[in-house]
């Protein structure tokens, strides 16, 4: 399990990013990792997950989904990473005061995690941000979510202290926080 490449996604392959993602909302990590259900997404029409791959495709500007894909074809990880504008305002109704990336969408299936996989994911995504003029990378993760705050120390985040009430929707979770983690543009992790 040690063959496979990282790549953006293509915008033809809105079928492969649909399974891709309602098969990471199976997981049994989703509830803490995720803002959206299985039920949810499944839902979604067809024009949705074309919009979807669409932007952030090899043309998209406004995102970029990488996908590591292992020999034969199969999808083994993602990571997407949106551009906030300076100016804006974020998901969470904050003000965006830098131009920056917003990792979303983080998966790497089971027996691919521990690996190269993640890393190589985070290098093709953070090279995309810094290409693309961004000023610092920024995701959020669950304060609970241990294991996957331990994968993004890794690969160089750190913890900002800002945190985040988890998104709306997500009841069982209500009064619980999501932590920022960044990574600044020219910093010793910045690779």
């Amino acid at each position: 399990m040690n063959n496979f490449v990282v790549r953006g996604i293509r915008a033809a392959e809105w079928e492969s990013v649909k399974a891709f993602r309602l098969m990471a909302l199976r997981d049994p990590a989703a509830p803490l990792a995720f803002v959206e259900t299985y039920e949810d997404a499944a839902e979604r029409p067809d024009s949705f997950w074309q919009d979807r791959a669409s932007g952030s495709g090899e043309k998209g500007l406004g995102a970029r989904q990488f996908v590591a894909e292992a020999d034969g074809g199969e999808w083994v990880g993602s990571v997407t990473v949106l551009v906030e504008e300076a100016g804006s305002v974020d998901w969470a109704g904050y003000p965006v005061e830098r131009r920056q990336g917003h990792v979303v969408g983080v998966y790497v299936r089971p027996e691919w995690r521990g690996g190269r996989v993640t890393r190589e994911l985070f290098e093709a995504g953070v090279e995309w941000a810094w290409k693309t003029g961004l000023e610092r990378v920024r995701l959020l993760v669950h304060e609970r979510n241990l294991r996957a705050q331990g994968a993004y120390r890794k690969v160089g985040f750190v913890p900002s202290g800002v945190t985040v009430p988890v998104g709306e929707g997500l009841g069982a979770f209500s009064g619980e926080k999501e932590r920022e983690f960044v990574l600044e543009r020219g910093t010793a992790s910045d690779r």
